[in-house]
């Protein structure tokens, strides 16, 4: 796990992304990115080691690969809401399917984007994702 920026969350601090791919090129790639847009980042390279992690509880957005070993996107998706955290997720993949994004969406993912995606697109669902987590947090 790579976590950038330690510290706990203040109000002047950046919302932290969470990353979940297990490839760690796709992995540090989207961080890059994120980090470029002023967000705080901690990469993963698998579901449990981010269900398992002290900044779930912190993280304002999932990102996260829906094909990797163990627990896939949608598995990781469905055992945060289980655990009761509404945190919101976004899901990326190199094979995207309409059953599989539909299912996602369903199940309340902020967006579902097919590899490659352009960086626009992640930012508008990194940003919805963002308004959803204020939406929980003042209800």
């Amino acid at each position: 796990m790579a976590y950038e920026n330690s510290s706990s969350r203040s109000d002047t601090e950046p919302p932290l992304i969470a990353i979940v791919d297990d490839d760690a090129l796709a992995r540090d790639g989207i961080r890059e990115l994120v980090q470029s847009f002023g967000y705080r980042t901690a990469t993963f390279s698998s579901a449990k080691h981010f269900l398992q992690s002290s900044v779930i509880t912190e993280t304002t957005c999932l990102i996260t690969d829906l094909q990797m070993p163990g627990q896939n996107g949608l598995e990781l998706q469905e055992a945060l809401r289980s655990q009761g955290y509404c945190t919101p997720v976004i899901l990326i993949t190199a094979y995207p399917s309409e059953q599989q994004r539909k299912h996602a969406l369903d199940n309340g993912a902020v967006g579902f984007l097919g590899k490659p995606f352009d960086e626009g697109s992640l930012i508008r669902c990194i940003t919805a994702g963002i308004k959803s987590a204020l939406v929980h947090q003042n209800s």
